[in-house]
């Protein structure tokens, strides 16, 4: 079995691969897929499974920004892991992803994140669950009852808003400590923003993504900055309910829409989970956002059989975080752990499930340290 990058040539196999794993692709959905791929295959993020000629896996490392704590970094979003049903059950889907993280850390990437189909096989090459991308259905009819409270400026997007998105997403999440969420290229979201389907608005601090869905209205992304921006575009979301019965949104789990509405006995919430890998853990450790008042310290080790591994000292300062190697016992934690450390999971929980061992006198320095609730609004 030969693991190698796709090429252009290969494409119309992929496509096969992604019918057959995920259901009937629209002729309009292909070409759509079809821009979004090429720039990965030059980048080196489409990595391919070969049995001679014969292509029987497949998987895309998609670039995005993802913020922890308010502090954005790149983060390779694993996608698009197909391997052909009369290969399956032999274990490539396990070769092919390790071939992917090594891909990932190889293209200077400190941490990687997807939505499992199933979690077993992306368990066993270190990545955990760490957060969930929340879908909630609200009748419309209470989203029309948020009354704007300023004048706020909204216009229709387009591609050519791909820069002023990004440099929105990038504001709204260093001021509000998100810890989770992603952002595409500025590339991808030219591309998504050109679908003719699709209602786009922009404002100053905030934007909304929806369209119709049978009789009610989905909601993709809806992100403000101020009380009078969320307010603004909820309340335009929430003027189609003379005809949509409901709205289906995806939103964060403290989302302040949630206590915008005048009703709220009860609600639907769906979940649908993504799992968080460390690739570089000094890097990582770097590169991400803390609370400005920990100051502490703490000695870890990280056991990866995929390369990471090693023993830190972790020192954490205003707002900042360093990683130092050294030789002395602390922390232990398997690299699933130290990923679930990361993304917010207690120490106490990762005891008790087994994925982290040592001295105790550490932890509640840990967990102040990586605190966080971490969500998505995008699925990838």
């Amino acid at each position: 079995m030969e693991i190698r990058d796709l090429t252009p040539e290969d494409l119309d196999d992929a496509i096969d691969l992604r019918k057959r794993s995920f259901g009937p692709v629209s002729a309009s959905d292909r070409d759509r897929w079809r821009q979004a791929v090429l720039p990965a295959l030059g980048e080196g993020r489409y990595l391919g499974a070969f049995d001679g000629s014969r292509l029987t896996g497949a998987a895309r490392l998609r670039r995005f920004t993802q913020w922890w704590h308010g502090k954005p970094q790149p983060m390779a979003g694993v996608a698009g892991v197909t391997i052909s049903p009369e290969d399956r059950g032999r274990g490539l889907g396990s070769q092919l992803m390790r071939a992917v993280v090594e891909r990932a850390t190889a293209l200077g990437d400190a941490v990687s994140a997807l939505f499992p189909a199933t979690t077993p096989v992306y368990r066993s090459i270190g990545y955990e669950h760490a957060g969930a991308r929340h879908t909630v259905t609200l009748p419309a009819e209470s989203l029309r009852g948020i009354r704007p409270s300023g004048q706020v400026k909204l216009r229709r997007m387009g591609p050519g808003d791909a820069a002023e998105v990004v440099s929105v997403l990038h504001r709204v999440h260093a001021a509000a400590r998100s810890s989770g969420p992603i952002s595409w290229d500025e590339a991808t979201w030219s591309l998504w923003l050109g679908n003719e389907d699709d209602f786009l608005y922009l404002a100053e601090d905030g934007f909304a993504v929806y369209r119709w869905r049978g009789d009610g209205i989905s909601v993709d992304n809806l992100v403000a900055g101020s009380g009078e921006t969320a307010r603004a575009l909820w309340s335009m979301v929430g003027s189609a309910s003379s005809i949509a019965h409901d709205v289906v949104a995806s939103v964060a789990p403290d989302d302040p829409v949630l206590w915008l509405l005048r009703e709220r006995s009860k609600e639907q919430v769906t979940q649908a989970r993504w799992m968080f890998r460390v690739l570089d853990v000094a890097a990582a450790v770097v590169r991400r956002g803390y609370p400005a008042y920990v100051a502490c310290d703490a000695v870890v080790t990280v056991e990866d059989p995929l390369g990471s591994g090693g023993t830190w000292r972790l020192e954490f300062a205003g707002g900042s975080g360093s990683a130092i190697e050294v030789s002395e016992p602390g922390v232990v934690l398997s690299v699933n752990g130290f990923s679930a450390l990361y993304a917010g999971v207690p120490t106490a929980t990762l005891r008790m499930c087994g994925l982290m061992s040592g001295d105790e006198r550490y932890d509640e320095a840990l967990d102040t340290a990586f605190a966080a609730k971490p969500y998505m609004l995008d699925y990838f």
